[in-house]
Order: structure tokens, then sequence, then C-alpha cells
């Protein structure tokens, strides 16, 4: 036998609940507003988790946020796992040093991911922040936001056919002028 929910909703709370998820535009705090509204208004709990994923858990630790903080306590304050790793100074360090060498001054022409070793790469990166501080990113897409922080821009690399000697490519253009 179920007890009584001791939480519930005004209509006030519920429209403040529902402005706030119109307004909010990230993902995990607008889940947590809904699910809270849906709890409030007496939703029952497993109807809850089946639409916003939640556990059971989660949801009550988030209605008690509420309580304590309002809206403002639903919130996503998660700063993310990889931000951890590296401090300011350490960012500002490692973007100094790609700024100032090439992959091939750090690790040697053995080690570097392109045959000139002169533009960083993915793999050159996560081989030097290795090298440096010992760190490793889960997510490739970490080191693509690690560049960008440091002012690199992705660039596709040119598609070079290394079979064709450079003759016979120019005999080959010379050829299409003719025609």
């Amino acid at each position: 036998m179920a007890g009584k929910r001791h939480f519930q909703l005004t209509e006030h709370q519920q429209q403040t609940l529902m402005d706030a998820f119109e307004k909010s535009s990230d993902g995990p705090t607008r889940t947590r507003l809904q699910a809270v509204r849906l709890y409030g208004r007496g939703y029952s709990v497993e109807a809850i988790t089946e639409i916003t994923g939640c556990p059971r858990r989660t949801l009550l630790r988030w209605c008690q946020q509420y309580r304590l903080e309002g809206t403002n306590g639903l919130t996503d304050k998660r700063l993310g796992g990889n931000r951890a790793f590296l401090s300011d100074e350490q960012l500002n360090d490692i973007c100094q040093k790609l700024h100032q060498y090439r992959p091939i001054d750090v690790m040697g022409a053995a080690d570097v991911a392109t045959a000139s070793g002169q533009h960083w790469t993915i793999p050159d990166l996560k081989q030097a922040l290795q090298q440096w501080y010992g760190i490793v990113y889960q997510s490739i897409s970490s080191y693509r936001v690690l560049f960008k922080r440091c002012g690199f821009s992705y660039q596709r690399t040119a598609r070079v056919f290394r079979s064709k000697s450079a003759t016979q490519v120019a005999d080959f253009e010379e050829q299409l002028e003719k025609n």
C-alpha cells in the first residue's frame, strides 16, 4: 500500500515551473523542471521515470532541491568531466606550446601522426597531453574543444596521390590543356 504523497504543487508553482521550462534551452535542466512539475501534479513515479528516463531516487532528489532552492535548484550545474583535468594555468601553457612548437619538435619524426610533422592533429595532441601532463581524454571531441580554445581551426587534409610521380601529373595536365 502506497503512502500519501506529501509533495504537491500549487497552480502558481506549476506555472512557474512551466515558464522556466519554456525559457530554458538546456536539456538536462528542462528534464528536471518537467519531472518535478509532473510529480507535483500527481503523476505516478513510474510514468515520470518512463517519460524522463530518470530513476526514482533522482526524481525525489530533484523534488527536494526544488523545495530548498526553487527553480534555481534544478539548473544543471555540471561542468563536464574533462574540464577538471586541466587548470587554467595548464590550459594557457598548452595553448602557448601548441603555437610555439610543431609536433615533430615535441615528439620526434618517428612518433608524429603525419609524414611531415608540421601541423597538429588530434593523435599528436593526445600524445603531447599525455607526455606533458599525463592526461588522456576519453572523447575525441575533448581534443577538438581544446584545439578550438587554443585558436586552432579544423582543416581538411589535401588528398595527395603519392603513387603518382610529379612528371606524370605534369604530363597529364599538359595533355588536358592540349585537348
